[in-house]
């Protein structure tokens, strides 16, 4: 935007055949230029918003004009609102004039009326000059940099002029400059010039400058160029149809650029740039078709980016988002989110009002965060620290080289801000050279000493904790922590603060792991130590104590922990006493382990198996003892076991068999015997152990026992037929079968065969119905009788 505004001054000044601070001046924050005779003044969007909010009646001026409205910035937007409130309220002759290419002109128009009216709109004529448009589409598989490059050299042999090349950021003029570089421009004397919003003033004014004669410019600019810059001479416009915004990830409470295609409106700007002087040509790097589905209008701002800044401006205000005019109201959550983190920075009280605080935060060209980061580390004495701090993350790092590759911690990086002396492999000097001049703008505005001695760069985590309390992390081993909110983070293989047992973090890149799980990557942070953590958190750490299982002891523990969100500064524990916890944590183990870990008797599994059938035949008026009905009713029948219970082996107590029989209930105790008998007599006189868990009951007899029966064994009143597996002498199946008397009267008589043939010394009568039981011999030998 300071770019912008200086080009726009420059231009109309230019028109007027005056110099910059006559008729036509501009105010950046970095610049002022105007003087008694300026009648138009350029000033970015944020100086705008400040002169509102020191005398919202703007004296002096009679007319305010949003150049490039289309864009959509948030300043442009919370500019624009707090004009139109201060029309409203107290400046009702106040006029505004919105202005662009590819506006909504209706809707905009709306928005500027008053009184329910529309605001006229002004048509004047396109460019003055035909731009013609050719198509290069990009395969999805190629790289950007090398398609621009064979475009840019095929515009440059078929057309005349300058070319004016539309990338998405910074890394990749770079990358395109480089092949450029390599590939040369034999005979044609072409410069190449980057043009971007970090280049210092110089460069970013030698690339706007016109071409010498017999030479021709390459400008490889951001969509800084898009609108309210005139780059002379451009005939050639090469446009790589990508645009770079910024995103709020309200989870991670970060802002990430994101890389994606440009709208419709933005491919006509960049054209119009070939046409400004002389016929020209746009050579845009997708297809026809692909033009045609992309959106009309750059999404606005206001709905993708950070609003804490914003929230803090309307508190400023003092009015509601929800009473002012804007174009796109800002989403609720975003702005809710936005109103917590100003609570927690002490910019707005529990009434959603200003702070004298939060004033003086806003007052400071920087993000919340960092204006309380500055403001409190001044007061202590750490001011120095604490702009260049500010300045560093406001700006782009003064390390240049692969991320990955780079020192995590921000201490280095103070410590070249602040030691005009110090040196480091890979330093950028430019961007270095722009953040010491940003550190020191804060300082003079903070008015503190230029010459204050230095603490230790290194020690700089509480002065970055001031700025994100809510980044603190703890270490859990091999490089990777765990922030307040929980999230797993990461540091680059073999930093130097992976020894640091606490971080605060500045700043995440996405991890490349699956899912939303993966841990975070940290690019930027500093080392604390527990009094750092403890002092930074204030009063937000909690005592919270729990009753949980112990795997390692396999028994139940309590714990006493001192806790900062997900972090755990420290705690203790010991064995659980009884009460409510205790018999909850008690019930919550076998609920995750299952029923299994009480102790269980072959006659309490009996008991449960004969009432699951006896439900199952007589009808659901029976309690349910299932497995999961049992734990779907712990609270009821088991909780009332556990009264004075404090550990695993107090659940092995628990009478199971007990705790089932008072669950039937004694009548139906009384009628389980009866209808589900545990065991069955047979005419040898011994009682068999009936099987319940099988569909039907089951019941395993040797052969000789059953001699004499005519009658199938069953149960449930004679409802339901036992299953009886009939056994050899050895206690091998010999059949099964549920008709026992069809058994005797037909294939018995195979059986038998087979069975006096293998065991001789036992009875196997024709007859077996009338034959008498046998027992089977004795252990010592003896024979049957």
């Amino acid at each position: 935007r300071r770019l912008a505004t200086r080009a726009a001054a420059r231009r109309m000044a230019w028109l007027l055949g005056e110099s910059v601070g006559e008729t036509v001046g501009y105010r950046t924050r970095d610049e002022r230029r105007v003087g008694p005779n300026t009648r138009i003044e350029v000033v970015t969007e944020g100086i705008l918003t400040r002169r509102l909010q020191r005398d919202p009646e703007l004296p002096g001026t009679v007319l305010v004009v949003f150049d490039e409205i289309h864009e959509r910035n948030l300043t442009t937007d919370l500019g624009l609102a707090l004009t139109l409130d201060a029309r409203r309220v107290i400046r009702p002759g106040l006029r505004l004039l919105a202005m662009s290419a590819t506006i909504d002109a209706g809707r905009i128009a709306a928005a500027l009326g008053g009184e329910g009216d529309a605001a006229p709109i002004v048509t004047a004529g396109g460019a003055p000059f035909p731009v013609a448009t050719h198509w290069f589409p990009k395969k999805p598989t190629d790289k950007l940099e090398p398609a621009v490059v064979t475009a840019l050299q095929t515009a440059l042999r078929r057309e005349p002029g300058d070319a004016l090349v539309f990338l998405p950021g910074a890394g990749e003029i770079t990358r395109v400059a480089r092949l450029l570089a390599d590939v040369g421009f034999p005979g044609q004397g072409i410069d190449v010039r980057p043009l971007y919003g970090m280049l210092p003033a110089e460069e970013q004014d030698l690339a706007l400058l016109p071409s010498p004669v017999g030479r021709r410019r390459v400008v490889l600019a951001t969509d800084i160029a898009e609108t309210s810059l005139t780059v002379e001479g451009v005939r050639i416009v090469v446009d790589a149809g990508l645009v770079r915004s910024p995103r709020f990830d309200a989870r991670t409470g970060l802002t990430r650029l994101h890389t994606g295609p440009s709208s419709r409106a933005s491919a006509e700007q960049r054209s119009g740039r070939a046409g400004r002087t002389a016929p020209g040509v746009a050579h845009r790097l997708w297809s026809e078709a692909e033009h045609a589905s992309r959106r009309a209008y750059a999404s606005p701002e206001i709905e993708m980016v950070d609003l804490a800044a914003f929230a803090l401006e309307l508190a400023v205000w003092g009015t509601a988002a929800a009473d002012l005019g804007f174009l796109d109201a800002p989403p609720a959550r975003a702005l809710e989110d936005a109103g917590a983190l100003l609570a927690d920075l002490g910019a707005i009280g529990p009434d959603g009002r200003v702070t004298a605080a939060g004033r003086a935060m806003a007052d400071l060209p920087v993000h919340p965060r960092l204006a309380h980061m500055v403001l409190g580390a001044s007061a202590s004495g750490s001011g120095r620290e604490a702009c260049a701090v500010a300045a560093l993350l406001e700006e782009r790092d003064v390390l240049r080289g692969r991320p990955e590759e780079l020192p995590v911690g921000i201490g280095e990086r103070v410590r070249l801000v602040l030691d005009p002396t110090a040196t480091h492999p890979s330093a950028d000097r430019a961007a270095l050279a722009l953040v010491r001049r940003r550190a020191t703008e804060l300082r003079r505005r903070l008015r503190v000493p230029d010459r204050a001695p230095a603490n230790d760069p290194t020690a700089i985590g509480p002065v970055l904790a001031l700025a994100y309390p809510d980044r603190l992390a703890q270490a859990r081993g091999g490089g990777r922590f765990r922030l307040r909110n929980g999230s797993g983070a990461s540091l680059p293989s073999g930093d130097a603060l992976t020894a640091e047992a606490f971080l605060v973090v500045a700043d995440l890149a996405e991890g490349h792991g699956a899912g939303r799980s993966a841990d975070h990557v940290i690019r930027l942070a500093a080392a604390l130590d527990r009094r750092d953590v403890e002092a930074a958190a204030g009063g937000s750490i909690i005592e919270v104590t729990t009753v949980a299982w112990d795997t390692a002891r396999d028994d139940l523990r309590v714990r006493t922990e001192r806790r900062l969100g997900a972090l755990v500064l420290d705690g203790s524990d010991g064995p659980a006493e009884p009460g409510d916890a205790t018999r909850e944590a008690l019930l919550a183990r076998v609920r995750d382990v299952g029923l299994g870990v009480l102790r269980w008797t072959d006659a309490s599994r009996s008991l449960q198996s004969r009432a699951v059938f006896a439900r199952r035949v007589l009808g659901a008026d029976w309690p349910d003892l299932s497995d999961a009905a049992l734990l779907g009713s712990l609270d009821e029948w088991l909780a009332p076991r556990l009264l004075d219970a404090r550990r695993r082996a107090d659940l092995e107590r628990v009478d199971v068999a007990r705790a089932l029989r008072d669950r039937l209930g004694h009548h139906r105790v009384v009628e389980l015997d009866r209808v589900a008998p545990v065991g069955l007599a047979v005419a040898s006189g011994r009682t068999a152990t009936i099987d319940y868990t099988a569909e039907q009951p089951t019941v395993a007899v040797r052969t000789q026992d059953l001699f004499g029966t005519t009658t199938h064994p069953s149960v449930a009143d004679g409802r339901v037929p036992v299953v009886v597996q009939l056994l050899s002498p050895a206690g091998r199946p010999v059949q099964v079968t549920a008709d026992l008397p069809g058994f005797w009267a037909g294939s018995w008589a195979e059986v038998r065969k087979e069975m006096a043939g293998r065991y001789p010394k036992h009875d196997w009568p024709v007859d077996p119905t009338t034959a008498p039981p046998r027992r089977p011999p004795s252990r010592r030998g003896g024979r049957p009788r």
